[in-house]
């Protein structure tokens, strides 16, 4: 399988070979969904809490006497069962990343970039670079590879200066393609990838 190399003109200067078993191979969605649920748990803040009775604010001083006043016992204000009293059992920052095996991860990243060549969504550039940090640019530049929508970046080690260009433009996303992953893969809908970040992912992934 071949892809051809454009440059930012989006004119033809070459081809690249790629392995039929990394962008040929079947599309397993069940990875790509393991995958997508990972990343999405992994980017939840969890910073979400409630005062418990410790926290809220109160004497902790028994109000009345255990018994003989005719009362329900309680021994403080600051009890649950109270207005103003605090929660039992609320949610406290938490993480919810979980780990997944590599194996799936790199399935997931297989499956992705395979439905992108199925549904010919890739984009193969000699490079991704800026002479100068201009979003109006980048976006004309974009415009020309055919990635004016949701479009995913990927290079080995990012330009700077296009960083820079690309980051306020809305649905771009600029990855180093150590870090890329399904779920960035499927979100956009053209993935513009250098050759030297094709086929550091055809190593890894092969």
């Amino acid at each position: 399988m071949q892809f051809d190399v454009v440059n930012v003109e989006n004119k033809k200067v070459g081809s690249v070979d790629v392995s039929d078993e990394v962008f040929g191979g079947r599309v397993n969605n069940d990875l790509i969904w393991e995958s997508v649920v990972h990343a999405n748990a992994a980017d939840r803040r969890g910073t979400h809490a409630v005062k418990n009775r410790s926290a809220v604010s109160g004497s902790g001083k028994k109000p009345w006497r255990q018994k003989g006043t005719g009362r329900a016992r309680v021994g403080e204000i600051r009890n649950p069962l109270w207005r103003h009293g605090g929660t039992v059992f609320g949610p406290t920052p938490r993480s919810y990343d979980f780990k997944i095996p590599k194996k799936v991860e790199r399935g997931a990243l297989r499956a992705a970039l395979a439905q992108k060549m199925k549904d010919g969504a890739i984009v193969v550039v000699d490079a991704l670079a800026a002479a100068d940090v201009k979003t109006k640019a980048a976006v004309e530049m974009l415009k020309r590879l055919g990635a004016d929508g949701k479009s995913l970046l990927i290079d080995i080690a990012l330009d700077e200066k296009l960083a820079q260009s690309v980051r306020n433009i809305p649905g771009v996303e600029f990855v180093p393609s150590a870090k890329v992953n399904a779920r960035s893969v499927m979100n956009a809908s053209k993935v513009v990838a250098t050759r030297g970040a094709l086929e550091k992912l055809q190593e890894v992934l092969a």
